[in-house]
């Protein structure tokens, strides 16, 4: 059974910094794409930063490009989010996902097969 479980999710000021970690059982982060994705209010889940297990290519989305990186611990089966400079417009829900179909890079939702629960990042003074 696969489980991605996240933490991190917090109230932070504008121009803040916030890591997110998701914890994976049962398939291997190292085999298959991961990703970040958010969803916002009203509007639809989006990838923010995704990572190849083929080659190690990344996809960010032009708004976090310069703010938010992704990273991933193979030997600890885990992966990050590292966000910082923070704005009003990065609050969303932020889930970790990952699939057992694909090596290389993609954002495309629908083409991830298991997610995380979701943690909330609101950015707000």
């Amino acid at each position: 059974q696969v489980q991605l479980v996240e933490s991190g999710g917090a109230l932070v000021q504008p121009g803040g910094s916030l890591r997110l970690s998701c914890a994976a059982s049962g398939i291997s982060l190292d085999e298959y794409a991961i990703g970040w994705f958010r969803q916002a209010p009203g509007k639809e889940r989006e990838g923010v930063l995704c990572m190849s297990a083929s080659d190690g290519g990344i996809y960010a989305t032009d708004s976090v490009k310069g703010r938010f990186t992704i990273s991933k611990n193979n030997a600890m089966n885990t992966m990050s989010l590292h966000m910082t400079g923070l704005k009003s417009e990065d609050t969303a829900i932020y889930y970790c996902a990952t699939t057992r179909t694909w090596t290389g890079l993609t954002s495309d939702p629908n083409e991830y097969d298991y997610w995380g629960q979701g943690t909330q990042v609101t950015v707000s003074s």
